[in-house]
């Protein structure tokens, strides 16, 4: 009978040990959440988007209906056998109104070509005001042989940009990436 006290005895130290392992494990799992906004915080990751935010973040984006802005598009190519276009040369939008421009790029070679476009705004203040949504230039572009691919850009120009400004030039020029395409074992 001993034997079997001892292991009841032992048996119910172990079940404490586990209730308060338990009871432990539920108290940190509370414990997280205010430690997680306290990361958050010092980190400034909070200042990002927090409930109740979206009629601010809706009225920095709101389109202004007052003011017309021409919004220009230009291509260079730089040591890349490629060409390249805008679809439209320009266009006539409003401050804050969301625009999606294409690019047509061509690789004349019969082998595939890496290039990544760089952007450049005129005047150069205007860039502080270009949101780019999406963007060809944001990656280095692979094109297969005679491959033809249509790009787009997506836009917002700020509200904010200064009223003197009534004419934005948006530029890329694509370089060519070197060693991109060379194979394991060659050049």
């Amino acid at each position: 009978m001993s034997a079997l006290a001892a292991a009841s005895a032992s048996n119910r130290r172990m079940l404490k040990k586990l209730l308060v392992v338990a009871l432990g494990m539920f108290g940190f799992g509370f414990a997280l959440v205010p430690l997680y906004n306290k990361v958050c915080e010092v980190a400034g990751l909070r200042e990002l988007w927090q409930p109740g935010q979206a009629d601010a973040a809706a009225s920095n984006t709101q389109v202004d209906l007052t003011r017309t802005l021409t919004v220009e598009f230009d291509s260079n190519i730089r040591m890349l056998p490629w060409t390249f276009k805008p679809m439209a040369s320009s266009v006539e939008i409003h401050p804050g109104e969301l625009t999606q421009m294409v690019y047509e790029v061509r690789n004349t070679l019969d082998v595939p070509v890496t290039g990544q476009a760089v952007p450049s705004y005129g005047p150069r203040l205007a860039g502080q005001y270009f949101r780019k949504l999406e963007c060809f230039c944001f990656t280095q572009q692979t094109l297969a042989a005679g491959e033809v691919r249509q790009m787009p850009v997506v836009f917002v120009i700020d509200p904010k940009l200064p009223n003197d400004v009534n004419t934005i030039t948006l530029s890329y020029t694509f370089f060519r990436v070197e060693g991109a395409n060379v194979k394991a074992g060659k050049g």
